[in-house]
């Protein structure tokens, strides 16, 4: 992996507002600080002011794009935004979200979390200079079903065109009266509706964005469900029947902020479990549990519950740090590593370390950080990570659909261990894994890690 990230990139962000008593940009752009961690190339902004919609997207992350002097600028109280990681379309301007498009007297514009896996079957015969993701060729549908629809319904365009997408996707989606979202049958990747103080509503991607509004959660929306909020309230659509529940099991293991709930289900409780789990499956006799930084820290805290083993700190994370830069040589690497993690060498010298991680998945950044836990002195190092391997690529939202990258499906765990230099590995079994999310059986989709994909990958065998 170019950046030297261990962990995949992440799912994107989608936050969406319809409040007259506050201004939409202002609180998106809170919503969208609050949905960082789930892309951070690229971030936008559309509002509505009721009889236009303006439009505000750039590179980068949300503080660097946006400032008061921008903000003030899109003026409304409606708004939808976006949070970038690509996963389909280059990383690039013209591919920044929301994407908008006008279809006679209808404009509207979208943002999109998740991944299609029939883009190519949609796009085909399509000569659009403007598309360039999945989420461009789902605007371009909708424009044509606007186009042969005499009365110009943005509700009717939807409920067509949903149906004909394949994959995951969590859409807002607005004209300039209407804030609509729509989950994807299958319910891949979350989405929350939520209501202000003021009356308002919101729609985000997790409950943390909600919080960071004032916004209490109402509920989550339905696979297969489009609501439209408008001046009379909410309203609810069943486009498509409720599929196979599979919410990605990743949002617990490492996408989602731990402050969060999916499903009914704490985020932060959900992987104090998988380290209890993790303790029981896989206990080692050590002075210290220490986890990498920071989707790991739940999980290493139970871990150190369960094993009555101390639990410290090893390893400082540079807070401004974000994706680890492009680097040439091994020496510039390994300095990479080493302005993202830090070794606190009086905790860990001469220590039998139990050293967590949330995941493996490409090992490149994981490597350099045991060799910076050997070279602060670390007797032991036992490796212990929270899930089960990572062996599938992923065509759900996340970057891993090269699965030559993915260590654990080239190696074995004893291969892998040896590789990064410890002196044990272990991986908390699937069933367990599962378990310590949730005690109620299936819902999740675990194609990453097994090789079931719930929604058929074109052209791909699983043998």
């Amino acid at each position: 992996m170019a950046d030297g990230s261990d962990g995949p990139k992440e799912a994107c962000g989608v936050f969406g507002v319809r409040d007259p008593q506050q201004p939409a940009a202002h609180l998106t752009y809170l919503g969208l600080f609050a949905l960082q961690h789930r892309g951070q190339e690229s971030a936008g902004i559309a509002v509505s002011d009721g009889t236009k919609i303006m439009i505000d997207k750039d590179m980068g992350l949300v503080s660097t794009i946006f400032d008061e002097h921008r903000l003030q600028a899109l003026p409304g109280t409606m708004a939808i935004g976006h949070t970038r990681y690509a996963t389909t379309g280059a990383s690039a301007w013209c591919n920044a979200q929301p994407v908008a498009r006008h279809a006679g007297d209808v404009f509207f514009a979208l943002g999109h979390n998740g991944n299609l896996v029939n883009t190519t079957e949609l796009a085909a015969g399509r000569h659009d200079a403007d598309i360039g993701s999945d989420s461009d060729v789902v605007a371009a549908l909708l424009a044509d079903a606007l186009a042969g629809d005499a009365d110009g319904d943005l509700i009717a365009a939807l409920t067509a065109v949903l149906p004909r997408l394949r994959g995951a996707y969590s859409f807002v989606v607005m004209d300039e009266t209407r804030l609509i979202g729509a989950r994807d049958p299958h319910g891949f990747r979350p989405l929350f509706l939520g209501r202000c103080e003021t009356g308002g509503w919101v729609l985000a991607s997790e409950t943390p964005a909600l919080d960071v509004v004032g916004a209490r959660v109402v509920r989550e929306i339905d696979p297969g469900e489009v609501v439209v909020i408008d001046d009379d309230g909410v309203h609810s659509i069943q486009f498509a029947p409720p599929q196979r529940r599979a919410l990605c099991s990743f949002e617990f293991v490492y996408i989602a902020r731990p402050d969060g709930r999916l499903a009914g289900i704490g985020v932060h409780a959900a992987r104090r479990r998988m380290g209890r789990a993790l303790a029981r499956q896989s206990p080692v006799d050590a002075d210290m549990v220490m986890p990498i930084p920071d989707s790991s820290i739940p999980g290493a805290q139970g871990y150190a519950a369960e094993s009555g083993i101390e639990y410290g700190d090893g390893l400082i994370k540079n807070r401004y740090i974000g994706r680890t830069f492009i680097a040439p040589t091994q020496q510039l690497r390994d300095n990479a590593v080493r302005i993202k993690f830090n070794a606190i060498d009086d905790n860990v010298a001469g220590k039998k370390l139990v050293v967590v991680e949330d995941s493996i998945v490409r090992a490149t950044t994981l490597r350099a950080t045991m060799r910076l836990l050997r070279d602060a002195g670390a007797a032991e190092i036992h490796l212990r990570v929270l899930s089960a391997p990572y062996r599938w690529s992923c065509f759900y939202g996340l970057d891993t659909s090269d699965r030559s990258k993915l260590i654990a499906s080239t190696m074995s765990v004893e291969q892998i261990c040896e590789h990064l230099g410890a002196d044990s590995l272990a991986y908390l079994e699937l069933d367990q894994m599962l378990t310590a999310i949730s005690p109620e059986p299936g819902g999740f989709c675990t194609a990453c890690m097994t090789g079931d994909y719930p929604v058929p990958i074109p052209g791909m065998s699983t043998t």
